[in-house]
């Protein structure tokens, strides 16, 4: 056989290769491959097929460069941020000035769009494989490869987080609905009260709770709170100290007492790494008597007439002292017809595109010009207003409003 005609066939078997490599790997990526498995496949033409001696790929995943393969050569002697990045298209290395780079013939870049996935660097071709003059011509069949197998493990890896992120979905969501079990399902609307609630948390869950409690027949208890963070965590303490007042409330003496008592259970359960602010009330509902503790929380408004006042006595924080440093139980009789107003920071402090907050006047303006209405209309109109005032900002924090109208 002449040597033309050898040429001729050496060729025809490389064709060959070439096909049935890439069709190998597809048939792989369809039957699922895992990443090794197709890595095997990789390896296999690249060092046995085509001789290749050193062979060096850097790969990215979840933002970081790892290297996936390191043949021939001593690794970790590249950065790839300071000597690859850059790199935009295959690169012939002749006479590289970077020492790291010297081992190397040829620098291949695999790109998706304009992002890098991967880099391969390439030493020592066998003569007999791929010829010394057409270097580039067979690098394109390498280039081809190598952006087949790290797209599909990159495919990979991005299937398995899309997974990932939907149990992770479905468990807050799961989260959500048992948070939703957490408010009462039912708020009282009589000839002696009217209550509405609303509760947007920032996250699938929060922190933010509001609970209303009948305690005998001439008096129900109230609350409104807020754990310092936002999300699960937030969300799990709040839970807890749900269930602690609904266990304490109707066994100690005071709402001193009952701060005092959930205040140890907090620091036993949050170790002084979250707070809770929260306002707890006690209302008769033959006396007109409302008693109440405000620990840390943004003062209710009650709207008596055409004048608002604050309630702002009772202690500190929940969750940060270990002994509280005062606390003062407040009793005041509420007249008829009046309003109690109670919310969370993110009511307030939700800010619009100038960055500017809602604030105490915006909420109490759109109570007063609503104090005619049923406090479910008062709840609604205030998210109306905090909606409009926000525009196409998003809530910043959770929100929770709890409005009780006394008649």
């Amino acid at each position: 056989m002449s040597k033309q005609s050898k040429n001729i066939k050496k060729r025809l078997e490389l064709g060959k290769l070439k096909l049935d490599t890439l069709l190998q790997v597809t048939k792989g990526i369809n039957r699922n491959l895992s990443k090794n498995e197709l890595t095997e496949i990789y390896k296999h033409v690249l060092i046995n097929e085509l001789k290749i001696g050193k062979l060096v790929l850097y790969n990215k995943s979840d933002n970081e460069w790892t290297q996936e393969l390191c043949i021939g050569i001593e690794c970790n002697s590249i950065n790839v941020e300071t000597d690859l990045i850059g790199i935009k298209e295959i690169k012939v290395l002749s006479s590289e000035t970077n020492k790291s780079l010297e081992p190397f013939d040829v620098i291949v870049p695999v790109f998706h769009k304009s992002r890098p996935l991967a880099y391969l660097l390439l030493g020592d071709f066998d003569g007999e494989k791929i010829e010394v003059s057409p270097i580039i011509k067979h690098l394109t069949f390498i280039q081809t490869l190598t952006n087949v197998i790290i797209v599909a493990v990159e495919n990979k890896r991005l299937f398995k987080d899309n997974l990932k992120q939907i149990a992770i979905k479905k468990e807050m969501e799961l989260a959500s609905e048992m948070q939703t079990m957490l408010f009462p399902k039912k708020l009282p609307n009589n000839n002696e009260i009217e209550v509405a609630a609303r509760y947007h948390p920032h996250q699938l869950v929060g922190g933010d709770y509001y609970d209303f409690i009948e305690l005998n027949r001439d008096e129900v208890a109230f609350c409104i709170a807020d754990v310092s963070g936002k999300g699960v965590p937030a969300a799990l303490l709040m839970s807890n100290f749900q269930a602690s007042l609904r266990a304490l409330i109707k066994r100690t003496s005071s709402l001193s007492e009952l701060a005092i008592e959930l205040n140890k259970n907090i620091l036993a359960n949050a170790n002084r790494e979250k707070f809770i602010t929260a306002f707890i009330g006690k209302y008769n509902l033959q006396t007109r008597n409302l008693q109440y503790i405000n620990a840390g929380h943004n003062p209710p408004q009650l709207l008596v007439g055409h004048q608002f006042s604050a309630l702002t006595d009772g202690c500190t924080l929940l969750g940060m002292f270990e002994n509280l440093p005062s606390v003062t139980e407040k009793n005041i009789t509420i007249p008829q017809n009046s309003i109690l107003t109670c919310f969370t920071d993110g009511v307030v402090e939700q800010p619009n595109a100038e960055n500017e907050e809602f604030e105490i006047d915006n909420l109490k303006k759109t109570i007063l010009l609503n104090k005619e209405n049923t406090s479910q209309e008062i709840v609604e109109e205030v998210i109306n207003e905090l909606d409009s005032y926000k525009q196409e900002v998003e809530y910043k924090d959770d929100i929770a409003l709890l409005c009780l109208r006394i008649k």
